[in-house]
Order: structure tokens, then C-alpha cells, then sequence
């Protein structure tokens, strides 16, 4: 298989954009009938840097038709199967796309990149919710070829290779910018996914200057990680040949016959010992849409509320999050349970610091909700991470023995420990009304969202209050509402997204009152019981808050 790479020289100017998008297709037009693949870098119809979704746009549009039509032609008339990035329109908006064209110049299929930079997301605005459901890597079975993809940002993350590995392509399609990286770390992260996935890796980039050490290595990698072809930042075309079917085998330990890399590997793989992963995760607190339904204490009105069937029933169910509280035990152990006193939800008495984790574990937390829950144990904070981290967001309410003195700093240091622990430091925030922790967990960890919460005066100004110690969200408490203006809701809400902070409100437990106040403008509702309340944000426009 003979393989030509293109790879343009990039610019900064957009003005140049005509000058730069012409030589793409007189790259094309360069195509010979002894080329068997083709392909082209990623953004081949962007082809000078756009710095604003306006300009991607004009590029969408002047040179997309253009640039597909001359990739069909150049197909056909090199018997050549043909592989070009852009921006692609879809049903749901406009993505990167990796296009495939077949030796008669049909289109062969589609690639979606699936991890956007912030700039894809945000600035040009591209489609990105598919990038967040599961689904199988693409394979694309062309002329008895089976090609994978990547594209640019893709490479970076290197557990998904083993997934590609399992479904057997024979060439990686990679086109990639991937501007800032060394031409040794571009040569390494090629050499790594065609070892990983036993294939070919073809990458398609852009030169950044003949003498730049960085960016450029379009290449040609083997799955043996030898390489065939890199341009470094040579501007032009480039061609090796290779046998797409020749796999290469390594020894599989001591003793054992060759195996492919990925075959040996995969008896010892444990991926849950790494990262959370799977189905069940979710999108985490900064890019999940609101309005949301907050479970309070868990589905509580069908299970003991801070108890793991209550949390279970509530992310079974979909709920986007789940609020507990949490204390230290007498010993350290970080325990759910909101009330300072055992006695209301257990057979125990005292506070709850007042006991070590042992004696709390004698006390039935279960059998004063119902007969059904008997023998129920109190849940610690691990046991909670360990079952539902990364698969809803939580809402943490840290509490303490009174609303203006700290908690000690080793407390909250195994508060974070946990957090970090399970990966799920995206999904978690900190509710308080207590200054003196929320200061405290300003200067202790600030990249985690903090919420400031009502204490027990209702003209408390919640919004000065998230201000003052950087809190992104905040959290009104529905008994103040009738001691307060009638409006006050409203206001409050008002004050607060003009800062670009989240109102919480705790709590609604009919559909109508949960109703109401998401007209109000309400961006999370807390409920004591899920499924009911769960269908007021039912057909609602989704949108997020990005400050």
C-alpha cells in the first residue's frame, strides 16, 4: 500500500486563509494513480488559525464544498481510498470530522473526534454531546482495510487505545495539529498507539516553520513502533509503502509463544484500579446542564435518608445529584448522617463525634424509617465514593458542632483525600453555611466548587456571603421564604446569576412548588422525594453557567 501523507504549512494570519487553502488543493491535484491512500491534515477547510466561532464559520463556508468535491475527484481519479479532516455538518450541529472517500470517490463514512479542546467546546462551539454517551471505537472496513481514527487531542489519551485494540484495525488514521508538542513526544505518542494497537499509524499534521521544533511529524509508524516516514516540518508530500496486514508479534513473557501486545497484556488488565470509567459516568459539575434535580439526603422518602439504598435508589433513577452531610466520627472516620445526634435516625444516642467508628457500626440506622430497613449500618463518606463516585454529582454538606467555628483541618484534609481517592473531584461540591469553613476550604483546596448556604438568620445575603469567599453556588433555604419579602426568591436568584453564581433551593418536595420556583429561575431544586419532583424540570430548556 502506497501512502502519501500531506502535510501544508500553517499560518496565523486568517487573511491568508485563500493563499493557504489553495495549495491544499493543488496538494490534491498532485495526487498520482500509484497512490493507494491519501490523507490530509485535521481543519483542511480552516486552513489558517481562526481565532473566533465567526471565522470558523466563514472558512466552513467558503471552502467546505470545494475541498469535499476535489477529495471525491482525487479519490476516483487515483483509485486511491482518501482520508480529509474539517468541519462537518451534521443533524446536531457542526463537528470535527474525519471524511472517508472509497476508490471511486464515494463517501466511505464518517470519524468524530471524541475529545474536544476547550476551544471546540466553547469558542468555535461545536456539537459535543456525543462525546459524552458510550460507543464503540470506529472502524471503517474500506477495500478489505480496517482503519481506526484519531484526531489530534485523541492521542493524549492513552486508555482508549486498548479499546481500539480490541476491535483489530490494521491503520490508524491520525490527522492532528497537535502544535505545541516536540517532535520527540509526537514521534513517542505515534510509536506507543501503533504498539498498543498492533497497526499502522498514518498521522496527517501541518508544519509549523522548517526550523520550529515543535508541531509537524506527519509520519507513517509501524506496529512494531518502527517508523517509515516523518516529515518533521518539511512542507509538501511524502509517500512510504507498507503491507497493511502485517501484524507484528513480541514475545508474551518468558516462555510463552508471540502474541500481540495487546493480546498479552489484556489477561492482566484491571481498569478499575486507574480511573472510573464505564457507562455509569457522568458528566461532572462544570459541563452538566442545568435546571437539575437534587436528591436530599438520597431518595429519602422511600429509604433511610443518608443511607446507601436512599443514594442508590436516587442515581438508579437518574438523579444529576445527590446532597448528604457528613461528620467525623469520635476516630477520624468521615460518616453520613445529618442530625449531630444519633437518636432521631438510629438506636443510638450522643453525638455523633462522640463515637468511635466501631461503636457507631453496634447502632441500627435503619429500623426507625421502616421494618424493612432493619440493621442498616451508618455509611462513611469512603463507602459512598466507592459506590457512586463520578456516576451523579454530590452536593457535600460539611458539617459542624456550631455555624461559626471551624472544623479541624485534618478532617477536611480526609475529606479530600477520599475525594481524590475515588477521582471525583470534578463531581463534588461543598455546601456550608458556616464563614469559618468556607474560608477555610478557600484556602485549603479552591478548585473545588463551594456553596454557600443559609444559616439560621433569613436576611442573610447569601450572595455577599459566595462573594466573599469565591463560592460559585449558593443554597436557599425555603423556610426563610415566608419571613421574607414576598419576592425575596426572585431576587435572590436575580443577584446571584448576575454574578454568575448557581442558586440551589432547598428544598421542594411537591411538583408544583418545585415548578414554581424553577420559573423563578432556579437552576437546582433539592427534594426529599426524587421521583416525584424529578418531572418538573421535565421538556425545560437545558443550558449551563461557565463564569
Amino acid at each position: 500500500m502506497k501512502t502519501c501523507i500531506v502535510q501544508p504549512a500553517y499560518c496565523l494570519d486568517f487573511s491568508e486563509s485563500d493563499k493557504f487553502f489553495e495549495w491544499e488543493i493543488e496538494a490534491l491535484e498532485k495526487c498520482d494513480e500509484s497512490m493507494d491512500l491519501i490523507v490530509l491534515p485535521e481543519y483542511s477547510n480552516v486552513p489558517c488559525l481562526a481565532k473566533t466561532k465567526e471565522e470558523m464559520e466563514i472558512s466552513y463556508e467558503k471552502y467546505s464544498k470545494r475541498l469535499l468535491d476535489t477529495a471525491a475527484k482525487t479519490a476516483k481519479r487515483c483509485s486511491a481510498t482518501l482520508f480529509v479532516n474539517c468541519i462537518y455538518p451534521t443533524e446536531t450541529g457542526l463537528r470535527n470530522t474525519t471524511v472517508a472517500f472509497d476508490r471511486n470517490g464515494n463517501h466511505a463514512g464518517c470519524y468524530y473526534k471524541q475529545h474536544l479542546i476547550e476551544s471546540e467546546m466553547y469558542v468555535y462551539d461545536l456539537d459535543k454531546d456525543y462525546t459524552w454517551e458510550h460507543n464503540e471505537p470506529t472502524i471503517l472496513e474500506i477495500d478489505g482495510v480496517r482503519y481506526g481514527f484519531l484526531v489530534c487531542y485523541d492521542f493524549y489519551f492513552y486508555e482508549a487505545f486498548a479499546n481500539m485494540a480490541r476491535y483489530n484495525p490494521e491503520v490508524i488514521i491520525a490527522c492532528a495539529y497537535q502544535r505545541s508538542d516536540t517532535h520527540d513526544a509526537l514521534e513517542m505518542m505515534s510509536k506507543f498507539c501503533a504498539y498498543n494497537c498492533n497497526a499502522y499509524v498514518v498521522r496527517s499534521s501541518v508544519s509549523l516553520g522548517e526550523n520550529s521544533p515543535v508541531g509537524g511529524c506527519s509520519m507513517i509508524v509501524g506496529p512494531d513502533a518502527k517508523v517509515l516516514l516523518n516529515m518533521k516540518n518539511d512542507v509538501g508530500l511524502a509517500c512510504a509503502e507498507f503491507d497493511p496486514h502485517k501484524r507484528y508479534l513480541k514475545a508474551a513473557g518468558f516462555g510463552n509463544p508471540p502474541a500481540t501486545h495487546h493480546s498479552y497484556i489484556e489477561i492482566g488488565r484491571r481498569p478499575w484500579k486507574y480511573r472510573n470509567s464505564g457507562s455509569a459516568v457522568v458528566r461532572h459539575d462544570k459541563i452538566m446542564a442545568y435546571p437539575r434535580i437534587c436528591a436530599h439526603r438520597g431518595f429519602n422518602s422511600i429509604a433511610p435518608e443518608n443511607s446507601m439504598p436512599a443514594f442508590g435508589a436516587a442515581v438508579a433513577l437518574g438523579a444529576e445529584e445527590i446532597e448528604f452531610d457528613i461528620w467525623p466520627s469520635k476516630d477520624g472516620v468521615i460518616v453520613s448522617i445529618h442530625d449531630p445526634w444519633l437518636s432521631r435516625v438510629s438506636t443510638g444516642c450522643d453525638a455523633v463525634w462522640k463515637h468511635t467508628y466501631a461503636e457507631l457500626l453496634q447502632y441500627d440506622f435503619g429500623i426507625k424509617h421502616s421494618e424493612e430497613f432493619k440493621g442498616l449500618k451508618i455509611p462513611t463518606f469512603e463507602d459512598i465514593l466507592k459506590k457512586f463516585a463520578c456516576h451523579t454529582v454530590m452536593n457535600i454538606h460539611i458539617k459542624s458542632m456550631d455555624d461559626v467555628n471551624p472544623v479541624p483541618e485534618e478532617n477536611l484534609r480526609e475529606i479530600i483525600r477520599l475525594i481524590d481517592k475515588y477521582d471525583c473531584r470534578k463531581y463534588s461540591y461543598f455546601m456550608s453555611g458556616n464563614p469559618a469553613i468556607l474560608g477555610q476550604l478557600k484556602e485549603l483546596v479552591p478548585d473545588i466548587t463551594r456553596c454557600a448556604g443559609a444559616t439560621n438568620d433569613p436576611y442573610e445575603d447569601l450572595v455577599e456571603k459566595a462573594l466573599k469567599y469565591d463560592c460559585k453556588k449558593i443554597q436557599l433555604f425555603q423556610p426563610h421564604f415566608a419571613k421574607n419579602e414576598p419576592d425575596y426568591v426572585k431576587k435572590a436568584i436575580d443577584k446571584a446569576h448576575e454574578h454568575g453564581i448557581i442558586v440551589n433551593v432547598f428544598y421542594a418536595d411537591t411538583y408544583e412548588d418545585a415548578k414554581h420556583y424553577l420559573e423563578l429561575g432556579a437552576d437546582v431544586i433539592l427534594t426529599n422525594d426524587y421521583q416525584r419532583v424529578s418531572h418538573a424540570a421535565d421538556g425545560l430548556p437545558k443550558y449551563l453557567m461557565l463564569k
